[in-house]
């Protein structure tokens, strides 16, 4: 290997060491958003869309510039190229890939952070199981609680265990940023944290039959002594009635 190659692939491993610097301790540190996944999300999607507009604007700029400064000034014009050694060469491809690389490596950590902490359920979750069948989702909190809305208590994360009657379905929560598919013969799983009292739609996302724009419903979130109180009068009523408790909220 010549010299000149030894210092151009020197000089590609010197500009990437800065993003794996910023990379480890986005893949190893605990983060803030760790108790609520849908604020790391809107996090690092902020993140991204600063990414992009940096390097549109430096592109845009450069580009602009370049188209200004050699333009020709005659239409029989031949521009040329300048002369590089092969050490610049080298390093005009390599330095500005490994930038770019140093970027992906840092973003990537961050994403795969965020990735973990949407698969490690919290210990104090409460656990709904959620069955989807053509074309409507059913919620069961046991003890016969049986709804087609999802009831759920402000400050406590929530684990829906879920799987499908019939086809493959997929569960969607905009407004908590999570979104799994639902399928038969499996049993898939999201976790999300109600942080304030409201109403979110959640919607399947993966065409199931004729009526699958009808598949939604309402996600309701309650103070908890509230949501403790509406669950138990609905355990009480399933526990009252000899047939199947009234599966509307």
């Amino acid at each position: 290997m010549t010299k000149t190659l030894k210092n151009a692939l020197l000089g590609f491993v010197l500009a990437g060491l800065p993003g794996l610097a910023w990379a480890a301790p986005a893949a190893t540190k605990k983060n803030d958003y760790a108790i609520d996944p849908a604020v790391g999300w809107d996090h690092l999607w902020n993140e991204l869309l600063i990414d992009i507009m940096v390097i549109g604007v430096v592109f845009g700029i450069a580009a602009i510039y370049m188209l200004i400064k050699y333009r020709a000034t005659s239409p029989d014009q031949v521009g040329s190229g300048p002369k590089f050694s092969n050490a610049q060469a080298w390093a005009w491809a390599l330095i500005p890939a490994a930038i770019f690389m140093a970027d992906d490596f840092f973003l990537s950590a961050k994403g795969w952070t965020l990735w973990n902490v949407y698969r490690r359920v919290p210990d104090n979750a409460l656990e709904v199981k959620l069955m989807a069948r053509q074309w409507q989702w059913e919620f069961d909190y046991g003890q016969g609680v049986v709804t087609n809305e999802l009831t759920v208590p402000v400050g406590r994360p929530v684990v829906l265990r879920m799987t499908a009657e019939d086809v493959i379905h997929s569960f969607f929560m905009p407004g908590y940023r999570v979104k799994e598919d639902v399928m038969p013969g499996r049993v898939t799983y999201i976790w999300f944290l109600p942080n304030k009292p409201g109403k979110v739609v959640a919607l399947c996302t993966e065409f199931c039959g004729t009526a699958h724009a009808d598949m939604f419903t309402d996600v309701i979130a309650v103070p908890e002594a509230e949501f403790n109180a509406w669950l138990a009068s609905k355990a009480k009523k399933a526990d009252a009635s000899p047939v199947p408790a009234n599966r509307n909220s």
